[in-house]
């Protein structure tokens, strides 16, 4: 079993907040710029018992013949996501299909998958970039595939800045996800002044006096409270650790660098000699 799966599901303030039919309606329109039917059956089907701790915040769900893995980022963007998201999309074709008839000689149609990643950390990122399971494809120059283009696999992940500024167009057709982007950019405010905590309770103020989710903020004020405290408390520690490592990379290249300039140095006094 994997260590780092857990076993406990824990909603964030995303899940929270977009995990209804809705919700994820409006989202999916902005983000794909699209109108999706009232009468479009929308299906949650997030993996609630297989959830890596605590490094995304996703939602599962199906509109139609579309299955959608929508995940929200607090951090730096990983490279290995599609890989994550692989064995993800394996997970929840698991939960949905009918595994008998996997047997049968009659094709099983199943849902067209779609992968967004919805960014909110505090390091550059651009409004938006592909991410591709083929980049991590080792020895591709050595591969052959006489006849065809690419390769028998690939898995490719939308990635779209959503802080404040960005990608306004998606924003302007999403009042929530709009809402949600403002509440968050003020918690990052506050921060600069404030502890973490007192920084989301003066958002939350915030927000209900100027009408920015005020009825869920009022709501779920205390739940917001702790998960955000959460989430965001181990982004600073994924963030402190990110810079520790670059830190002593940066540190052992400066030894290396110096103990071979002594050992050139040194045979180049040995040769004049």
């Amino acid at each position: 079993m994997d260590s780092n799966v857990n076993r406990k599901h824990k909603d964030s303030v995303f899940s929270k907040l977009f995990g209804n039919p809705e919700a994820l309606r409006e989202l999916y329109s902005a983000i794909e710029g699209v109108e999706i039917p009232q009468d479009a059956i929308i299906d949650i089907n997030t993996l609630t018992e297989v959830l890596y701790m605590k490094q995304i915040n996703d939602l599962s769900f199906t509109i139609d013949d579309r299955i959608v893995i929508l995940v929200e980022h607090q951090s730096k963007i990983s490279e290995n996501v599609p890989i994550r998201l692989l064995q993800y999309i394996g997970r929840v074709y698991e939960k949905i299909l009918d595994r008998n008839k996997l047997y049968q000689r009659k094709l099983v149609k199943i849902p067209t998958p779609e992968f967004i990643v919805l960014y909110n950390g505090s390091a550059p990122f651009p409004d938006h970039q592909e991410l591709r399971l083929t980049d991590a494809f080792k020895n591709t120059e050595g591969l052959k595939q006489t006849g065809k283009e690419g390769f028998p696999l690939e898995l490719v992940v939308q990635v779209y800045n959503i802080n404040q500024g960005r990608n306004p167009q998606i924003l302007a057709k999403s009042k929530t996800l709009e809402n949600y982007s403002l509440f968050m950019g003020k918690i990052s405010e506050y921060k600069s002044e404030l502890s973490l905590e007192e920084s989301i309770k003066a958002a939350i103020k915030y927000c209900i006096e100027h009408d920015i989710l005020r009825q869920f903020l009022k709501e779920y004020a205390s739940e917001v409270i702790n998960m955000l405290t959460d989430e965001l408390t181990i982004e600073q520690i994924v963030a402190i650790r990110c810079e520790e490592v670059r830190e002593e990379a940066e540190e052992k290249w400066e030894t290396i660098v110096a103990d071979k300039n002594a050992e050139i140095a040194r045979l180049r006094k040995q040769l004049e000699g």
